[in-house]
């Protein structure tokens, strides 16, 4: 059952309500869950990216962790080859990420699909590792970039106090753009592309413009989280872009839900709390994370977004997919 209009009214305030309650979290919290809040917000904008070509647009395609890696190094390189402000940083990281994003729609455009894509996008985010590495006059190879300090509005930005109320708004305003995005003319092509692009085809859509939209956007969006990340650990090197993460993002987005926004939130947020608790188990996190992680999914074979969409109807996506 889709939402009514006043119920579509209701989840655009609950939207804002969210982030508005959100603000009081500094004063609520000691520096450790503050920090732990800092990365659910990076990894819901992580998961958003890399749900966008998976669950939206319906691509089997592992660029993600390249994406990240490229918008988390630019920002780095930008405040300290550059000297840029940090601020400054996140749209170029975002436009770094997307032209990323660009370059592995490629093989899409080839008529690539399925494993074969997923393939050579992992390859594409090996190759970007590499380069890290052996970049060393630009990246510092091995030994990776540290960021300087700063401030903001006379802010110190090593307080993460001040790092959650800038990645709140970066994170807000990435999430709104995303579903405006979705629900646009652009938005409906990407889902159609999604259930059969040959069809799609025919209606004289150019799937091929939307394949590549969809890949630069996702890029788009993990690159400013790649520059959210290289301040919240004030360290960039090769090995924080490595497979793990990728795995631990792949299933953000399974746990939360694929195609869903919310979903993208709710993974984040769980995958990204749990690891902590896993840590009373020194040398069984690994084996709970997996077991946790497959219990969900046969569970809830819709991730956690599905929950909120049995309570209520309000939270029922019409990008979604059933």
């Amino acid at each position: 059952m889709m939402p009514t209009k006043s119920q579509l009214r209701l989840r655009t305030v609950l939207f804002w309500l969210v982030p508005v309650a959100l603000l009081a979290v500094p004063f609520l919290v000691n520096p450790y869950v503050q920090f732990i809040v800092n990365s659910v917000l990076i990894y819901a904008l992580i998961t958003l990216g890399f749900n966008f070509v998976i669950g939206n647009l319906g691509q089997l395609a592992f660029a993600n962790t390249a994406f990240f890696g490229i918008g988390a190094y630019a920002s780095a390189i930008a405040t300290t080859s550059m000297g840029l402000p940090w601020l400054v940083t996140i749209p170029l990281s975002g436009v770094a990420g997307a032209i990323g994003g660009f370059l592995a729609s490629g093989a899409a455009l080839r008529g690539i699909r399925f494993y074969y894509l997923a393939i050579i996008t992992l390859a594409f985010g090996e190759l970007m590792r590499w380069l890290y590495v052996h970049a060393k006059p630009l990246t510092g190879g091995t030994d990776g970039l540290s960021l300087p300090r700063e401030t903001v509005l006379g802010y110190s930005l090593t307080d993460d106090r001040v790092k959650f109320y800038v990645f709140l708004v970066v994170t807000v305003l990435l999430f709104k753009a995303t579903l405006n995005l979705l629900r646009s003319h652009v938005g409906r092509s990407i889902m159609a592309v999604r259930e059969n692009e040959v069809a799609t085809a025919s209606l004289g859509i150019p799937t091929s413009r939307i394949i590549v939209t969809g890949f630069i956007w996702s890029g788009f969006v993990v690159g400013c989280a790649g520059s959210l990340f290289a301040l919240h650990t004030s360290y960039v090197f090769p090995e924080s872009f490595g497979m793990l993460h990728l795995i631990v993002s792949f299933a953000m987005v399974l746990v939360g839900g694929l195609g869903s926004v919310l979903g993208a939130v709710l993974g984040a947020a769980a995958l990204t709390v749990l690891p902590e608790y896993l840590r009373s188990f020194p040398g069984m996190e690994e084996l709970f994370f997996g077991l946790i992680v497959i219990a969900v999914l046969l569970v809830l074979p819709q991730g956690l977004a599905s929950l909120l969409r049995r309570v209520s109807p309000i939270f029922v996506e019409r990008y979604y997919r059933e």
